[in-house]
Parts: C-alpha cells; sequence; structure tokens
C-alpha cells in the first residue's frame, strides 16, 4: 500500500535501570530491550517444564512479541498492554484455543519480545514487523507497495506530484490511493481548478523570465514571472489541499464568497475567473451524495472474508458527503475471524493514511476497541470515536460498504482463478509442445488484404496468459499488388524485429514499444508462413525464440524441424489459449484492413464526384463508416448527417451506384 518505511517508536523508551533478567541474551534496540528465549533447549525437559521458565519470565509491560518456527522463520506478530498476560494466554488448555492458534502454537519453537513505554507505541512496531516479515498466521496487505500517495512540495511556490512513499518534512501527503485512474482524474481537476505549477523550476528566480503556454492558458499563475506573490499562491495551494482532502462543499462557499467580493471591488476578469471554478466545482459536489446530514467527518469501513483472503473497503464521507473510497485487498491466514480481520487492516491502514477522521463506522466489534481508539487518537491528534451503528444511515452506509466489499472480493477471486487457468494452460503448451521456455510473453502475428490491397499486418501480446492491449502494434505492409501472405508475414515480422534490435542497441532508449522480445511467436498459417518468420530470425541472427505456426482449417500446429504438423485435444487447455491468441491476432488485423479498405473505397470513388472534397469525404466516412451504408442510405439521410446539400447527395448516390462494390478481404 505505499505506506512508507519501517518506523519504530524513539529510542529510550524503557528506563536504563530496566533491563534484561541475568542469563537472558539482551539486544539494543530503538523500541527497546529486546529478550529472545530460545525455547529449543528445554524440549528434552519437557514441555510444562518449558512454559513455566519462559512464562515466569515475561514482562508485565506494553510491547510486542514474534514467534518464531525451528528454522526461525517468523509465523506472528502480535502486540500486547501485557506481554506476560497475552502470551501465557496462547499456552492454556488447546481446547480453549480456536483451531487457527492451535496451529500456531504447535509450530512455535522460539520467541522475541519488544518491550515499549505504551501500548500505542506497540501498535506501530507490530505494523512495521508485519510489513517486514509478512508472518503468514497474521493479517497483511497485499501488494501494500503499490497504492500511490499525492504531496503539495514544501516549496515557497509547491507543486503536486505523485509519489510512492511518505518522507518526514516532504510537505503535505494524501492517500494513500488504491485507485489510480481515479486518482489522475482528480489531480488533473484540482490542477484545472487551482493553476499550480508543473515546472521544476527553482523558484523564486532572481530574474523572472516569460512565463510558459501553461501561463498563457489559465493553467498556471506564472510564479516564475513574478505574476503572482506567495501570499496568493498559497491561497490557491491552500484550496487544492482542501479539493484533495474531499472538502468540496467548503471550498464551493469560499470561492463563491471570493467571486462576489471581486465583483463588489469591480475586479470583473477576477470574478469571471473564481465563477468558472465554481461552475466546475459544483459539477463535482453534484455527483458526490449526501450520506450524513450532520456534515460531519468520518470514515465507513466495510469487510468480506473469503478463503484465506479478505476485502476491505473504506468510504471517505467529508463534510457530510461521499467523497471517494478506496478497496483494500488482504491475504488472511486460514479460519481467520472477522475481529481478527478488522483490526489488523485498521493498524495497517490508519499507520500511514493521511488522515484519520473524529469518528470510524465499523460492521462488527473489534477485540480491544479502547487501546485501539487511544492509538488511532495518537495518530489524530486528538479523540477518535469506533462506533459500531445498529441503525439509520450510519448503518446503511456501513452495509453498502460490506456490499462493495463483497462484490470487489469476488471479482478479485474471478480475476485470480482467470489467472491461475491461465498459468496451467501455459504450463501445458509447455509441456505438450516442448517449448524450450515457459511461453510468459506470446506474440502472435497475422495478415489481412484484399487481393493484395490495403494488406495489413497486426501483432498481439498476450503476457502470463492474458491479452496486454498496450503492447499490441499495426503493421501498413508495403508490398502490393498481388496477395502472398507469406511474403507480408516476413516482411511484418522483420520490421518488428529489426525495430526491437535498434531499440535494444540505442541506450537513448530507455524501454522502447518493440524493446521487449517474446518467449513464444505464433503465425497464423501453416508451413510456409513458420518458414518466413524462421527466415527472418535466422536473417537477423536472434535465437532463442520458440517458434509455432497454427494452421486455420485443421488447428494443426508447426514446429521447426518437424516434419509433421503436430495435434493436440480439442478439449486441451493449451489449443484453446493458442486459438484465442491466433483469433485475437486475426480480429486486430482484419479491423485495421477494413478501416484502410473503407477509407480507399470512399475515396476512391467520391474523388470522381465534383464538389466533394477532403472534408466532405471526412464527413461520411464519419456519419456512415463503409460505402455500403452510404449507398444502403436514402439521400435526404446522406445531407442530412453528413451536412450536404440534397443535389449533392444525390450526385453522391448515383455514382456509388455505378461503382462496383468492394470485395472481400482475402484470409
Amino acid at each position: 500500500m505505499g505506506f512508507g518505511t519501517s518506523v519504530y517508536p524513539r529510542p529510550g523508551l524503557v528506563p536504563s535501570h530496566d533491563r534484561a533478567p541475568a542469563g537472558k541474551r539482551s539486544c539494543g534496540s530503538q523500541s527497546g530491550t529486546l529478550e529472545r528465549f530460545n525455547l529449543g533447549r528445554y524440549h528434552a525437559r519437557g514441555m510444562n517444564d518449558l512454559l513455566e521458565r519462559k512464562l515466569g519470565d515475561l514482562p508485565a509491560t506494553p510491547g510486542v512479541y514474534l514467534m518464531k518456527d525451528a528454522a526461525g522463520v517468523i509465523l506472528y506478530v502480535g502486540k500486547a498492554a501485557s506481554l506476560r498476560s497475552r502470551v501465557r494466554s496462547y499456552f492454556q488448555s488447546p481446547d480453549g484455543l480456536v483451531p487457527r492458534i492451535q496451529s500456531l502454537v504447535s509450530e512455535i519453537a522460539d520467541l522475541e519480545v519488544i518491550r515499549t513505554a505504551t501500548e500505542s507505541e506497540a501498535f506501530l512496531v507490530e505494523d512495521s514487523l508485519i510489513k517486514r516479515h509478512q508472518p503468514r498466521f497474521n493479517v497483511r496487505l497485499r501488494d501494500d507497495k503499490r497504492y500511490p500517495y499525492l504531496r503539495i512540495t514544501n516549496e515557497p511556490f509547491p507543486r503536486i506530484l505523485l509519489v510512492r512513499r511518505r518522507e518526514a518534512g516532504g510537505g503535505r501527503y494524501f492517500g494513500p490511493f488504491t485507485n489510480v485512474k481515479a486518482m489522475r482524474a482528480t489531480l488533473k481537476m484540482a490542477q484545472k481548478l487551482f493553476p499550480i505549477r508543473t515546472c521544476t523550476l527553482d523558484l523564486p528566480l532572481k530574474t523572472p523570465r516569460r512565463p510558459c503556454l501553461n501561463f498563457d492558458i489559465g493553467r498556471c499563475l506564472g510564479p516564475c514571472a513574478g505574476s503572482v506573490s506567495e501570499a496568493e499562491y498559497a491561497a490557491a495551494v491552500d484550496g487544492a489541499a482542501q479539493f484533495l482532502e474531499g472538502r468540496v462543499a467548503g471550498l464551493a462557499r469560499d470561492l463563491r464568497g471570493a467571486m462576489e467580493a471581486a465583483a463588489r471591488d469591480q475586479e470583473f476578469e477576477r470574478a469571471a475567473a473564481l465563477r468558472d471554478r465554481l461552475t466546475a466545482l459544483l459539477r463535482t459536489l453534484e455527483r458526490q451524495s449526501v450520506v450524513s446530514p450532520d456534515l460531519l467527518d468520518r470514515d465507513a469501513i466495510g469487510l468480506a472474508l473469503g478463503d484465506e483472503r479478505a476485502c476491505a473497503q473504506v468510504f471517505l464521507v467529508r463534510e457530510g458527503r461521499l467523497s471517494a473510497r478506496e478497496t483494500f485487498h488482504l491475504r488472511t491466514p486460514a479460519g481467520a475471524e472477522p475481529a481478527d480481520v478488522l483490526e489488523s487492516f485498521l493498524t495497517q491502514y490508519y499507520s500511514q493514511a493521511t488522515t484519520v477522521p473524529r469518528e470510524i463506522l465499523l460492521p462488527g466489534d473489534v477485540d480491544d476497541a479502547p487501546a485501539l481508539a487511544a492509538w488511532l487518537a495518537t495518530q489524530r491528534g486528538g479523540a477518535v470515536r469506533l462506533v459500531v451503528p445498529k441503525r439509520g444511515d450510519k448503518r446503511a452506509l456501513v452495509t453498502l460498504a460490506d456490499e462493495n466489499a463483497r462484490f470487489a472480493l469476488k471479482a478479485s477471486e474471478k480475476e485470480d482463478s482467470a489467472r491461475e487457468e491461465a498459468t496451467e494452460a501455459l504450463v501445458e503448451l509447455a509441456e505438450s509442445l516442448s517449448l524450450t521456455a515457459f511461453p510468459q510473453r506470446i506474440e502472435a502475428f497475422d495478415i489481412s488484404n484484399t487481393q493484395g490491397q490495403e494488406a495489413t499486418g497486426a501483432m498481439v501480446v498476450f503476457e502470463g496468459g492474458r491479452p496486454r492491449r498496450d503492447a499490441y502494434r499495426r503493421f501498413k505492409v508495403h508490398i502490393s499488388g498481388k496477395s502472398d501472405d507469406v511474403a507480408m508475414m516476413g516482411e511484418v515480422l522483420r520490421r518488428r524485429f529489426r525495430r526491437g534490435l535498434a531499440e535494444l542497441a540505442d541506450p537513448t532508449i530507455a524501454r522502447g514499444k518493440f524493446s521487449e522480445f517474446p518467449d513464444l511467436v505464433l503465425v497464423d498459417g501453416g508451413r510456409g508462413q513458420l518458414n518466413a518468420a524462421l527466415a527472418v530470425l535466422d536473417e537477423l541472427n536472434i535465437e532463442g525464440l520458440d517458434l509455432l505456426g497454427l494452421a486455420k482449417r485443421q488447428e494443426e500446429i508447426y514446429r521447426p524441424g518437424e516434419s509433421s504438423p503436430r495435434a493436440l485435444a480439442e478439449d486441451s487447455r493449451a489449443l484453446l489459449l493458442l486459438r484465442h491468441v491466433r483469433d485475437e491476432a486475426h480480429r486486430f488485423a482484419i479491423s485495421y484492413h477494413r478501416r484502410l479498405r473503407t477509407r480507399r473505397s470512399l475515396g476512391s470513388v467520391l474523388d470522381s464526384v465534383p464538389g466533394v472534397g477532403p472534408k466532405r469525404k471526412s464527413a461520411l466516412i464519419k456519419a456512415f463508416g463503409s460505402l455500403d451504408r452510404v449507398l444502403a442510405a436514402p439521400a435526404e439521410e446522406i445531407a442530412e448527417k453528413a451536412g450536404l446539400s440534397a443535389t449533392l447527395a444525390e450526385r453522391i448516390k448515383k455514382a456509388l451506384g455505378d461503382s462496383a462494390a468492394p470485395g472481400t478481404p482475402n484470409r
């Protein structure tokens, strides 16, 4: 979740005279005294003797405990107001423990404790250790390093930046954001409403300079040119901060007041600019639902549990309006209780969240609510209420958050299942066709043309068995005049790999469009297309790539060096994957070919019609999309949709009627 580096309480939490008893190994720690008890040496004396001696030495102070297995791997990290009471509770009669704790205790071979001055500090240490070690018996956030923040820099004329971690003294932070697309839309709107600079100049400059285009179009206040004072710029920054916090209603009131004041002072140009900002802001406000009549800030938490996974939803309510929501996926140990999952999520989320509201609505109780509320109060700098609503608007809000969490969890499970199926299909593909490498990246190529005209090539990319559409590429084939799919396939592959080699050889290109090479190349066709691909790779001295040709009719698979094609079972997952990749390449190629053919057909016929130039041809293409649709439409519809006169529309109809209809693509 991008919650930053590990955070420990400050040094000196434990008085110097409070040291580990003699005979134990003590280590210095930023967090206090670290005591290690090696349980393995007591095993020969019996478990009862071991527990009695171990538990008798534990301090009755707040802290964190780390349970390890015989190999030293951390199994679980927990916190406690009293280490003695909490740790002893694990070693009571097994009948009083839930199955998950019984499984944990059965693996414990070593234990470490870290004493802290307060229980609130124990929350931070526990969170840091869970993030660092990812113990399998703890609830932990999945992919917690990918969630970004927005930061307003600490400069005389600040900027808004997207960052991956928080740093002390780095400015004001907002986040974390789980929906990067929504975050970018919010940032774009903030920069539009409040013209904060995006340049990297070290301001203020000793000598003002001519401002850039952003100033001319109203997207920057021009601090580089001395066009704005620090105070006025700071006001814009404060407005952007309010917007990023979701305080849109209060911001709208402030803008309205500033607009009316500017109008009274006859600063009409400034009043007009404020009016435009206010209008855009009110549109944003209209999209935010009012969920609380008391206009208070609060978070509503939703939670859904699955099989060793969970999903939490955080609804951020600001000034009574639902300003945003964030989705977090968690890994949970088998048999985890909802209360444990909820408490663990709250600790991990609010340990680095930039805002802790006065009230947090929960879907259920947590075991140590007073301690959790006390810790949240230290994070916020004021009292925090944990509420489990039973009825009314608050209960409805938590129910909505729960429903969204269940929906997101179900979608995540479906996505993970699809990913697992794709991986299994790739493994089967590699084994059944004796590939030299696991086909993590597959590139498929296809050709489409009409009797050699408007020939196009397509490259589609699958990574992990799933389409990666941002890597798809189209080629306009230069060979023309005859239908030679083999030669065209060779041209497309040659251009693709030549460009890739050039990008790899150029140090100025960090990551070009073709610099990533595939593990497997799939060509649509039989022996001819496969030989063309082999000739290209041999010509360019490229080795180590697997090549396959997939014939369309019999689903025969051609491999280099094999005289006879292979056939996979109809229900084979490997064959289904190859079909999917091949059909996607076919779809992508033919869609580009049809677009070019439509333009050529319309252009060639309409060029002979007096009064039809490039603009009118473009209008016809945009309105109808194909020559056949223009021909099928009445003259009145052609005139209306393309903005033409009735006479010209009739002339176009006649020209099209006299022209032969275009053929269909050769496959």
